[in-house]
């Protein structure tokens, strides 16, 4: 593979990774205005990204499949035009049937990106961990643009906007992937062997992964209730603050997550340099403490807390990732990751239903937070009984293959 392939794969990568969690964000800014436009309950609306984030979580094996079968490159390439096309529908929404169907279409094609993107971020990368570390930060810098965006284009051109401005950029970038792939050949697809050992018992490693899948469930609800509530939470607590419009709100939240999106750095160099069930476990017992903190404050403060709330939350995935890859034998890896990123998404929908029914009996955000908090604890807990990792014990660049020569 040309270094110039190698650069653009991780370029579009990269985008794209931006590209998918600003699309599975932005909805809830969005909603506010909704809100107001349609006269329905918060709730109401906040429930139709149900059945759109279980198509998240249920799509990536299929999604993984596909790619191994045909063509990574192509698959991120159908991702960015359905997701545009997708958005393009919800834009023209008049009722939550049709509002319904575009964010189905929005949950369906967000699923292509983790099973197929990260590997191939990996494969096409000669320092993998730099790689995964910007990649990374793509990811978060999308969910922290996604109420910025929507905020300020909710205030300046109104709700249709937000869907149908990004939705066009996606078009366009789909447009251009798709000829760099076919007609110039920018862009490569490179094969890969495997070839490491492991020195787990399986009974180890069957305790570890079934562990490990309820702390990442665990992990799952508590980042996708906060990115949930957050916009409504600020709306509520901080009135003096945002001057009761969605720029306003937008701002706050895309300053937590871009903040914390630089954070998935400190967690790697943690999670390289103490063990990784230390690291792990901490940081879900501090997560669950910020997450106490955040249940009855009202003040900017909350702000920091939430953000330090979001910065652990973020820390920790990669300590997460080396314990999946560390537990699991090499030749398994896809399916392992595959399962991983249905367990974390397929958390979405059971977050956005806590958090609606959290509100809609309490009408307030406090228990919601308590809740989190106690899940963060448990999980914390779980850790205990993870089987002992080395620290070190798997390298960034041991979370994949590495890529055979072009041909």
């Amino acid at each position: 593979m040309s270094q110039l392939s190698s650069r653009l794969s991780l370029t579009f990568s990269c985008i794209g990774h931006a590209t998918m969690h600003l699309f599975a964000a932005f909805y809830f800014i969005i909603v506010l205005a909704l809100e107001k436009a349609w006269q329905l309950p918060y709730h109401e609306l906040i429930e139709l990204w149900t059945l759109p984030a279980i198509l998240i979580g249920l799509g990536a094996l299929p999604a993984g499949w596909l790619s191994d079968k045909w063509h990574a490159p192509g698959m991120i390439t159908v991702m960015f035009l359905g997701l545009g096309i997708s958005g393009m529908i919800c834009s023209f929404a008049q009722d939550t049937e049709t509002m319904l169907l575009g964010l189905c279409g929005i949950g369906l094609f967000a699923a292509i990106y983790h099973p197929v993107g990260i590997p191939w971020v990996i494969r096409n990368a000669e320092k993998k961990g730099k790689a995964l570390g910007i990649n990374g930060i793509f990811g978060s810098l999308g969910v922290a643009l996604a109420s910025i965006v929507a905020g300020a284009l909710i205030e300046f051109k109104g709700w249709q906007a937000a869907f149908w401005v990004p939705s066009t950029l996606s078009i366009a970038i789909g447009l251009t992937m798709s000829y760099a792939i076919t007609t110039k050949k920018l862009v490569d697809h490179p094969s890969h062997d495997t070839n490491l050992q492991e020195n787990h018992t399986a009974r180890n490693r069957m305790q570890a992964f079934a562990i490990l899948a309820f702390t990442m469930l665990s992990v799952g609800i508590i980042f996708n209730a906060i990115q949930t509530a957050l916009p409504k939470v600020f709306e509520l607590r901080l009135p003096e603050w945002i001057a009761d419009n969605a720029l306003g709100i937008g701002g706050l939240v895309s300053v937590v997550y871009g903040t914390a999106a630089f954070m998935q750095l400190v967690g790697g160099y943690l999670a390289d340099k103490y063990p990784l069930k230390r690291v792990y476990m901490i940081g879900l017992f501090l997560l669950a403490v910020s997450l106490a903190l955040s249940a009855q404050t009202h003040s900017l403060v909350l702000v920091v807390i939430v953000l330090f709330a979001v910065f652990l939350n973020a820390a920790i995935l990669p300590a997460e990732n080396m314990l999946v890859a560390h537990f699991t034998p090499q030749k398994f890896h896809g399916i392992a990751y595959g399962m991983k990123f249905v367990i974390t998404f397929g958390a979405a929908p059971l977050s956005v239903l806590i958090v609606a029914k959290v509100v809609e009996i309490t009408s307030a955000f406090v228990w919601l937070f308590f809740i989190l908090m106690g899940i963060a604890f448990i999980a914390g807990l779980a850790t205990l009984w993870v089987p002992g990792a080395a620290k070190n014990s798997v390298t960034p660049q041991e979370l994949v293959p590495e890529p055979q020569q072009a041909r």
